[in-house]
């Protein structure tokens, strides 16, 4: 179906307004988005402010957070992602060869399901020189499974009435992006939203490590470029910033619902980017391989909550 540049920019507009209505879950948001690239609808320029509008919306929603939350939940969840990155890398990669996906598609999808997807696995692939199609197929696998955990997560966790900080705790560590983690923790409630997005932060920090490791145990690919996700450092800010400046919290509540309203943005802007054709290429063996380490980590952190072993 052909549709003329005016009508699409006119489409995106009317959508990218409807984000910021009440009613416009972060659910809603991507399902409108991936109809949009299902209809064929697609406005290229709008792919490349993506990234941008996530990360500023990060940072905004950091105003809003109260600092010393944000502290001990920190600290009581570097251990769980510790574990949770070693043990999801380690897994993914033994499933990659039972699997018999190449070792460096195996790599990307493993350090986007541990990680931050998408830019666990930007951040990674120059590192060990992926090719482009190992680079896309990595980043299809992870967005598919971003676009169902979103919607399926705060189903699941109503249904076993988990309490708000146990969600926020298993989103962070079973969802891949960022913008779901958020998304889902903004459905869940505020507090889900909250240790959510501080402990998923802490595991993006990860990226850092991962792709210095990556590049020593590969001496030939030890020249590649580590991007470092300088956004995290501009929320942080925002935290200390907020918290020093009390007589400032007007603003900060209206800019943080802001940053929240961007996160449904970014996520209509995600789903406008996923395609059937693109996931059919993928292959059958990445889509299985990055479903089946995503319900493991899933399922174990999910039965950890549940049994009390993660402190939260």
């Amino acid at each position: 179906m052909h549709i003329s540049q005016p009508k699409v920019q006119l489409v995106y507009i009317i959508s990218l307004v409807a984000c910021f209505l009440p009613f416009v879950s972060p659910a809603m948001a991507l399902l409108i988005g991936i109809g949009l690239s299902l209809l064929g609808i697609k406005h290229h320029k709008m792919e490349g402010y993506t990234g941008l509008v996530l990360q500023a919306s990060i940072v905004l929603m950091g105003l809003g957070m109260n600092l010393s939350q944000v502290v001990q939940a920190s600290r009581s969840g570097f251990e769980i992602t510790a574990i949770s990155v070693i043990v999801t890398i380690a897994l993914g990669l033994l499933l990659g060869r039972l699997l018999k996906v190449d070792h460096t598609t195996s790599v990307l999808i493993a350090a986007g399901t541990a990680i931050c997807g998408g830019s666990a696995i930007a951040a990674l692939a120059p590192v060990i020189r992926a090719r482009d199609f190992q680079i896309s197929f990595s980043l299809i696998v992870v967005f598919v499974l971003n676009a169902v955990a979103l919607i399926l997560f705060p189903m699941i966790g109503h249904f076993f009435h988990l309490s708000q900080e146990a969600f926020g705790y298993w989103a962070a560590i079973a969802i891949h992006d960022t913008s779901s983690v958020v998304g889902a923790g903004a459905t869940f409630g505020e507090k889900a939203l909250e240790v959510a997005t501080t402990v998923k932060l802490t595991r993006a920090l990860w990226i850092i490590p991962v792709s210095v490791a990556f590049a020593w145990v590969d001496r030939r690919n030890g020249k590649g470029k580590i991007k470092i996700p300088w956004f995290i450092g501009l929320f942080v800010l925002a935290l200390v910033f907020a918290h020093f400046v009390p007589q400032m919290q007007d603003t900060f509540g209206h800019l943080t619902w802001l940053g929240k309203r961007g996160m449904v943005v970014a996520l209509l802007l995600i789903g406008s980017n996923i395609s059937v054709a693109d996931s059919k290429q993928a292959g059958a063996k990445s889509f299985l391989l990055g479903t089946a380490l995503w319900l493991s980590i899933a399922s174990l952190s999910f039965l950890a909550i549940q049994h009390h072993l993660i402190n939260y």
